[in-house]
């Protein structure tokens, strides 16, 4: 069984293994076809008006899955590879390590906000921007500048206490835990820290910025943490909702998971933390 460990406590091989990994991936092309399939899913809607990614109750299942399949592509070059995640309540400053020029590369300068420290420099060779919304072709970060701050335990403990998963409208101006986790009400977590970190973290091709993974890897243990927490409240809606994906609803682009395939993460990996 994979455990997906927090990144601070990485040693310099499973820093070195994992970076490694994804240039490999972004050398043999497969690396553009995850920032496409999340740029086209940003704004949260289909052809079909139906919201998906992004401001919808599928927001948190929909992205299990991405992740999934982006851990297992890495897995395909090196099987010893799995994603780690950044706990930016306790990670929270921009000399924090994971931003060291073995990981994930420091701040952008100020004069571009081109990322010139780290794997993923574009001085480096190795991380020319394909899939990206202007013409310039390099990483960029603003750590801080969009926000002050990133969220704390405390605000992210009180989105974990709430009982309930979603609620109608179904949209960015619903109750319920996943939009205070998404961050579209409440205290902000999962946008915040787009912000925070700011450059193609702002964007809707942000995972042209690594640490996205490691973001929603968090992401992603925060869900299964309030999974614990609240064994009897399950995902909503269920069924005969129109415009989202409801229970058993097929989630696009893939069109064979459901939210329901998603909600036990167990069955394929677990967290460092014991679940």
């Amino acid at each position: 069984m994979a455990v997906r460990k927090n990144q601070a406590t990485l040693t310099a091989q499973e820093k070195r293994a994992f970076v490694n990994a994804v240039l490999a991936l972004k050398r043999n092309g497969g690396y553009d076809a995850f920032v496409s399939t999340h740029n086209s899913f940003i704004v949260g809607d289909t052809d079909n008006g139906e919201r998906v990614g992004h401001r919808s109750p599928s927001f948190l299942p929909w992205h299990r899955r991405f992740l999934l399949q982006f851990e297992q592509a890495l897995q395909a070059i090196d099987p010893t590879v799995t994603l780690p995640y950044w706990d930016w309540t306790a990670d929270r400053t921009t000399g924090a390590t994971i931003w060291g020029a073995d990981f994930m590369g420091g701040n952008g300068r100020s004069s571009d906000g081109q990322v010139t420290t780290g794997p993923f420099a574009y001085s480096s060779g190795n991380w020319t921007l394909t899939v990206r919304p202007d013409s310039r072709n390099y990483l960029r970060r603003s750590l801080g500048t969009g926000v002050a701050q990133l969220p704390s335990r405390t605000e992210t403990d009180g989105v974990l206490a709430i009982a309930e998963y979603d609620a109608a409208p179904w949209n960015s101006t619903s109750a319920g835990f996943r939009n205070n986790l998404e961050g579209w009400r409440g205290v902000n977590l999962h946008n915040r820290v787009h912000v925070w970190v700011g450059g193609m973290m702002s964007t809707g091709m942000s995972p042209n910025d690594p640490v996205f993974w490691l973001h929603h890897c968090f992401i992603d243990k925060l869900w299964a943490e309030w999974q614990k927490r609240h064994p009897a409240a399950g995902y909503l809606p269920t069924a005969g909702t129109a415009n989202v994906v409801d229970l058993n609803d097929t989630m696009k682009p893939w069109n064979d998971v459901t939210p329901a395939d998603m909600l036990d993460h167990t069955t394929r990996y677990t967290y460092d933390t014991g679940f």
